[in-house]
């Protein structure tokens, strides 16, 4: 590295050197360190925050924490929604399931299969809030074909309606029932 030699310097114009600074007169050092103490200031000065920042930057994060919020809100919503459909897809399989236990008879007497039922929301509790209101129908079944089996066959309807928050909600799932049973049909 290049040092150079201030023994041999000779101040020029009358000025002193510096042996730190051997090529700077006097009057520049001066200048030189008014500016340094200027930005100093200003480097204290700069340390804080003015008062548009700080709002700027409270409302930056306040639309974060709004939206935060309502990213939860919704996903609360739909949590409700998805446990409300699983509960009643809960619900219309076994109502089907009991449908399919009973015999013939039994699903064309009048009085024997219930036309109408009311679930609570807690499915472990027999005494919990009625909130699922249903329908069970039993019909003739569409026979596009005109099949000769058309008196053996009938279509179970499974209706369940509820209100989720303020908007009416409805579910519901169909099955067939046969006279003899439906291998004896497909088999044929």
């Amino acid at each position: 590295m290049y040092e150079p030699d201030t023994s041999a310097a000779t101040p020029c114009l009358g000025h002193r050197v510096s042996p730190s600074r051997p090529f700077l007169s006097f009057g520049v050092r001066r200048s030189l360190r008014a500016s340094l103490r200027g930005s100093l200031n200003l480097k204290h000065r700069a340390a804080g925050f003015s008062l548009l920042e700080v709002m700027f930057a409270m409302a930056i994060v306040g639309v974060l924490v709004m939206s935060l919020y309502a990213a939860i809100v919704n996903s609360i919503s739909w949590i409700k929604v998805c446990q409300e459909n699983g509960r009643v897809t809960q619900i219309l399989s076994d109502k089907l399931d009991t449908i399919r236990l009973y015999n013939w008879t039994q699903i064309n007497s009048n009085s024997f299969v219930p036309t109408s039922f009311v679930v609570g929301i807690d499915p472990f509790n027999t005494n919990s809030t009625p909130y699922y209101t249903g329908t069970i129908s039993i019909a003739e079944a569409p026979n596009p074909l005109n099949a000769y089996y058309k008196s053996n066959i009938l279509q179970v309807t499974v209706r369940v309606d509820w209100v989720s928050g303020s908007r009416p909600q409805n579910r519901s799932m169909d099955t067939y029932v046969t006279k003899y049973g439906l291998q004896s049909y497909i088999m044929r």
